[in-house]
């Protein structure tokens, strides 16, 4: 199983200018010159390893702030970016061994959140000329979900070796593993993928949403504009999937979904009426739904859907609330009403 990983962090050459000698001596602009470049990066990587895009997003600052304690450990062995990876890694393992999380009996994940795009852009470093664009194979919800299947070093070995690069030495070593347990540890991670992972997943489009997916997000969006439940359940396919994280429920099968959706789209005065506009999220094709309740001339933030489609149809649905919790429409840049 192969991501198409970036060439392996630890290989580069070391970081020996005078900047860095100068972060490491202390100075805390210098130290925050090295690390910027780097935080969106870290935050994918993160992402990668806890599902989580707030989570994730604690966990950088935990590791910039070990990184700035422990500044005087970098001895230039390798490049400053594979150092902050390494205490990246480790703060997100810490993180999972206090909040241990696994997927519920019908293998829901409750913590899952989406990622925008748009940060997404942001995340290969311009000084980094290796570094490659996030892609959608090693960001998708499925492999998400997938990967929170994978107890947390299993998880941390396949995201160094498949997704980072690193060679098999690099990895045990981070891991305190032998090079055979760190290989050991790999191929069942990698089994534990694949039986997770959707069938269809290789005929994807690895770097964002394709026409088709265009298509069938447009039609999506102008049926639930419209209310019209039948065109709905014409672009599901028969098992299609409806989850909504943090709640664990997920309703399983084309006609439960239409029939969970009807009493928000049926076009009556209790709900209100929706109007959808087109994001992208983890390189999937999106829908943000806003909606007018009745009594009200304004049409305000409620959640973004983002689609799974193969072969023409929708096999998922995982829709997430904006909430003060999660404000994913602060986060797209979209108006909270229109």
């Amino acid at each position: 199983m192969s991501f198409g990983a970036a060439p392996g962090l630890m290989s580069m050459t070391p970081a020996t200018d005078a900047q860095t000698s100068a972060a490491v001596a202390g100075d805390q602009a210098a130290f925050a010159a090295l690390v910027e470049p780097h935080r969106r990066e870290l935050h994918v990587h993160c992402y990668r390893m806890l599902g989580s895009f707030t989570d994730a997003e604690d966990m950088v600052q935990e590791a910039l702030l070990r990184a700035w304690r422990s500044r005087a450990t970098y001895a230039g062995r390798s490049t400053f970016r594979a150092w902050l990876y390494r205490i990246a890694t480790n703060a997100c393992l810490d993180h999972l061994e206090r909040h241990p999380r696994r997927p519920g009996a019908t293998g829901e994940v409750t913590w899952l959140q989406p990622f925008p795009d748009q940060l997404l852009e942001q995340a290969a470093p311009d000084d980094e000329p290796d570094a490659t664009v996030v892609a959608r194979e090693t960001i998708e919800l499925a492999f998400l979900v997938a990967v929170q299947h994978l107890p947390p070093r299993q998880r941390a070995v396949l995201m160094l070796r498949d997704v980072l690069g690193w060679s098999a030495a690099e990895s045990a070593d981070l891991l305190g593993w032998s090079v055979a347990s760190a290989n050991s540890a790999l191929q069942r991670a990698r089994a534990t993928l694949r039986e997770h992972l959707p069938r269809q997943r290789s005929e994807w489009s690895p770097e964002g949403p394709n026409d088709e997916e265009r298509s069938v997000l447009q039609r999506f969006m102008d049926a639930c504009e419209r209310a019209d439940l039948t065109a709905l359940a014409a672009l599901m396919r028969e098992d299609a999937v409806f989850s909504m994280p943090p709640y664990p429920d997920v309703i399983r099968g084309r006609d439960a979904i239409v029939e969970q959706w009807a009493p928000a789209l049926d076009g009556s005065s209790e709900f209100g009426k929706f109007m959808l506009v087109p994001v992208w999220l983890n390189r999937q094709p999106a829908a943000a739904n806003y909606v007018c309740r009745p009594g009200t001339d304004e049409f305000r933030a409620l959640a973004v859907d983002v689609l799974r489609v193969e072969g023409g149809v929708i096999t998922d649905v995982l829709s997430f609330e904006h909430t003060d919790q999660f404000p994913i429409f602060d986060l797209l840049g979209l108006p909270v009403t229109r």
